[in-house]
């Protein structure tokens, strides 16, 4: 065991930020970073907008250039991928053969894309985004003639590859499940604008409609697309964005808590002091969801990175950051802050049919989140709201004139709820 040794099983945002926060947190230690990704840990958001139209180069999409790794003395092992865990002798065993002794293990394994459970889901044009080899296929298949590009899902992946492709100039349709998009993580009011702003572009939106097949050429390429009901649609690309699956198999395999991520307790630690796990494959206590729960996302990431680093140096605290989330999508801006699916009770307030307004969401007359559409000033005021456990009522929000601008300065909490640093979530 090498009890000042610590190694990093995942070299994405979680991964990459854990072993640069621990540098800065003053660790002297060694550090060591394992991830399967050829070209070393990336910033993902670009990977579905402007990494797909050119805007963003590949090298931009590098979160921290090699040199920083080495001028950090942090050993990044890309392509490399840890098979095993073994708890009993603290090592870590590599798919190459190779083992590593550890003094303390972070999981930070991230999730795979859910595939198309249907037949012909694995024709040739049928894809999937998560890494940069999945955007760079995308990308180079996006950059022809126009085609008729199938989306299925509208989460923000899907959508958020929906509104680049037709802006490519692709004939572009979205086929959701459920009957309704976004329904995870927005209000319907928030959802339906979003929805609105995809149709004026031109996209066709088929909500509560079931995939049930796929139909190839000659070639082992797709060409149809096959509802249910039996309506079939032309399709040169197909786009696959149904959610993820969180990779568990090393916590699994070490006998670890698992269920529906890795289980860890408020300082993100798994059962085993030693081995903690972040990032979008933990499964961590939220005090604004009030039960455990995954969040996918970069701040989630990189602020759980920070919390589990503050422990490892011997400054341990619970987890307890203010989820917020972004996209972008035909220029529109759309934030949120805290967990907005499912309000009791929910207010607009600012211009819906001219594109700027929020959506405050409220459960027991409490201030739970916002989602804004072009306010970033609502969004940051509910963040710092959210943090110091206060905010409107419902019913003040309501009033005539009101503006959450007034709330700026807020005061100190009154409403039971602890104070917690500013930090960032997700929807998930």
């Amino acid at each position: 065991m090498a009890a000042d040794s610590v190694v990093v099983a995942g070299a994405g945002q979680a991964g990459a930020d854990t072993a640069a926060a621990l540098r800065a947190k003053g660790f002297t230690g060694r550090i060591t970073l394992i991830g399967d990704e050829p070209g070393g840990p990336c910033d993902r958001p670009p990977l579905s907008k402007g990494y797909l139209t050119g805007a963003v180069a590949p090298e931009e999409t590098v979160l921290r250039p090699p040199s920083f790794y080495a001028a950090q003395d942090i050993e990044l092992m890309a392509g490399h991928r840890v098979a095993s865990v073994d708890r009993d002798r603290h090592t870590v065993c590599l798919a190459s053969g190779l083992r590593l002794p550890y003094g303390t293990l972070v999981l930070a394994t991230g999730c795979r894309p859910r595939t198309l459970p249907v037949p012909g889901a694995s024709l040739s044009g049928v894809l999937t985004l998560r890494g940069t080899a999945d955007a760079e296929d995308l990308r180079l298949r996006l950059s022809g003639s126009p085609k008729r590009v199938v989306v299925v899902g509208a989460g923000f992946i899907g959508l958020e590859v929906a509104a680049t492709a037709r802006g490519l100039g692709h004939e572009v349709t979205v086929v959701e499940a459920q009957p309704r998009a976004l329904a995870r993580a927005l209000t319907p009011v928030m959802a339906e604008r979003v929805v609105t702003g995809h149709r004026d572009a031109g996209v066709r939106v088929l909500l509560g409609r079931e995939v049930t097949a796929l139909y190839g050429d000659g070639t082992g390429r797709v060409r149809v697309m096959e509802l249910d009901g039996g309506e079939r649609i032309a399709a040169d690309l197909v786009v696959v964005g149904i959610g993820v699956v969180p990779n568990t198999d090393l916590a699994l395999g070490a006998g670890l808590g698992v269920g529906d991520g890795i289980v860890v307790d408020s300082h993100l630690r798994t059962d085993d002091p030693d081995i903690y796990a972040i990032g979008d494959c933990a499964r961590f206590p939220s005090p604004y969801a009030g039960r455990h729960i995954r969040l996918e996302s970069v701040q989630n990431a990189t602020d759980q990175a920070r919390c589990v680093a503050a422990a490892i140096c011997g400054e341990p605290a619970p987890y307890t950051a203010v989820p917020w989330f972004w996209s972008e999508q035909y220029g529109l801006r759309l934030q949120m802050a805290g967990l907005t699916a499912a309000p009791d009770e929910t207010v607009t307030v600012g211009d819906v049919a001219g594109g700027r307004f929020s959506v405050l969401c409220f459960r027991g007359g409490l201030l739970i989140g916002a989602e804004s559409l072009n306010r970033p000033a609502d969004h940051g005021i509910t963040r710092r709201l959210l943090a110091a456990g206060t905010g409107p009522s419902p019913e003040a929000a309501r009033e005539p004139g009101f503006d959450l601008k007034t709330f700026a300065r807020p005061p100190a909490p009154v409403r039971g709820r602890a104070p917690v640093q500013e930090r960032q979530t997700t929807p998930v």
